[in-house]
C-alpha cells in the first residue's frame, strides 16, 4: 500500500515538473535575446532527435547509425516541395516527409531488423552513406550544390514549432512506451528476445514498427530544420555526425529512459555552442566530448538521469545489455 502511494506521489511530482517545465519554455522567448533563442531552439531539436533514436537504441536495444538518413529525407522532402515549381506550404510538407521516412524505414527495416548487434549497426550506417551519396548525384536534390528554401525570418515561429513537436514527442513516447502493450513488448525483446518470442511476441514486427516510428519522428525534425536554416546539402542533413550526436546524447542522459535524452541533449548542445562562441570552431569540442563520455561511463553508467530520484532504477542494466549484444 505504501509503495503504491509512493508511485502515485512520484507520478504526480513528475506531472507537475512537466507542466512547470513546459510553462517555463513557453514563456522563455520573452526573456532572452535572439541569439540565445536560436540556441534553445537547437536544444529542443536535438532533444527530440535523441528521443527518436532512443526508441530503437534504448527501448528496442538495437544500435542504429543510420538515423541521419531519415533526418535528411524529411529535410529534402520539405526543400523539394517548397521549391518554386511546386510551392507547397511548409506545414503541408511535414506529414509528407514523415510518410516518406516511415515507408523507407519499413522497407529496409524488414531485412535489417533481423540482424543483431554490430551487423545491424553496420547495415544502418551503410544505408545512410548510400543515401547521402545518392543525394549528391541527383538533380532533384540539387547535388553537391544543395537546395535553398524560401526565407522566413521569424525565430519565434521556429522556436514554438520545435517546442510543440518536441513536447508532443516526449509525452507521446512516454505514454506509448511506458503505458501500453507495445512498449512492454518492445522492452521484453530488448531484455531477452528469445524469451519474448517464446511468449508469442512477433519480435520482428514490433522492431520494424519501432524503427518506423523513430524514423518518422526524426524526419519531422529534419523538415523543420531545413526551413529554419533555409539551405541544405547532403552533408549538412545526412552526415554521420548527426547520428553520432543522437547516440552520444542518449548515452549521456540515460539509455532506455524517457527524459534522459532531453538531459543529454541539453548538456551536449549547450557545451557545443559555448565552445563555438568562445573558440570560433568546434575542434576543442571533440576532446571535451570524449572526456565527458568517459566520466559518465565510469561513474554514471546509467547516465545523468540516474542522479535524479527513480532514474537509477529505470535505466539500470540497459547499457550493459546493449554492450553484450554488440
Amino acid at each position: 500500500m505504501a509503495s503504491e502511494r509512493t508511485i502515485r506521489r512520484n507520478q504526480i511530482a513528475g506531472l507537475v515538473a512537466i507542466i512547470l517545465g513546459a510553462g517555463g519554455l513557453a514563456i522563455l522567448p520573452a526573456f532572452i535575446d535572439p541569439y540565445s533563442l536560436r540556441i534553445v531552439t537547437g536544444v529542443l531539436m536535438w532533444a527530440g532527435l535523441a528521443c527518436a533514436w532512443n526508441i530503437v537504441g534504448g527501448y528496442a536495444g538495437y544500435i542504429s547509425f543510420g538515423h541521419s538518413a531519415f533526418f535528411g529525407i524529411g529535410a529534402y522532402v520539405t526543400a523539394i516541395l517548397m521549391q518554386r515549381g511546386v510551392g507547397l506550404p511548409f506545414l503541408v510538407t511535414l506529414p509528407l516527409g514523415v510518410v516518406a521516412a516511415i515507408l523507407v524505414a519499413a522497407a529496409i527495416g524488414g531485412p535489417t531488423m533481423r540482424l543483431r548487434g554490430a551487423y545491424f549497426a553496420i547495415a544502418t550506417w551503410a544505408f545512410a552513406e548510400m543515401l547521402m551519396q545518392l543525394a549528391t548525384i541527383l538533380d532533384i536534390t540539387g547535388g553537391t550544390g544543395g537546395l535553398s528554401l524560401p526565407v522566413y525570418l521569424n525565430e519565434f515561429f521556429f522556436y514554438y514549432t520545435m517546442f510543440v513537436v518536441a513536447l508532443t514527442t516526449y509525452i507521446g513516447i512516454w505514454y506509448l512506451l511506458e503505458h501500453t502493450r507495445f512498449g512492454y513488448r518492445l522492452k521484453a525483446l530488448r531484455d531477452h528476445e528469445t524469451a519474448a518470442e517464446a511468449m508469442g511476441i512477433h519480435t520482428t514486427r514490433v522492431k520494424v514498427q519501432a524503427f518506423a516510428l523513430s524514423a518518422g519522428i526524426t524526419s519531422l525534425f529534419g523538415s523543420i530544420y531545413a526551413y529554419w536554416v533555409t539551405f541544405i546539402d547532403p552533408r549538412s542533413v545526412m552526415g554521420p555526425e548527426i547520428t553520432d550526436q543522437m547516440v552520444v546524447m542518449v548515452l549521456l542522459g540515460g539509455l532506455g529512459t524517457v527524459w534522459g535524452p532531453a538531459l543529454g541533449a541539453t548538456l551536449l548542445w549547450l557545451t557545443n555552442r559555448y565552445i563555438w562562441s568562445e573558440f570560433g570552431d568546434t575542434t576543442v569540442y571533440l576532446p571535451i566530448l570524449g572526456l565527458i563520455i568517459a566520466l559518465v561511463v565510469l561513474f554514471l553508467p546509467n547516465g545523468l538521469i540516474s542522479l535524479f530520484p527513480g532514474g537509477r532504477r529505470r535505466g539500470r542494466g540497459v547499457l550493459s545489455r546493449l554492450v553484450r549484444k554488440l
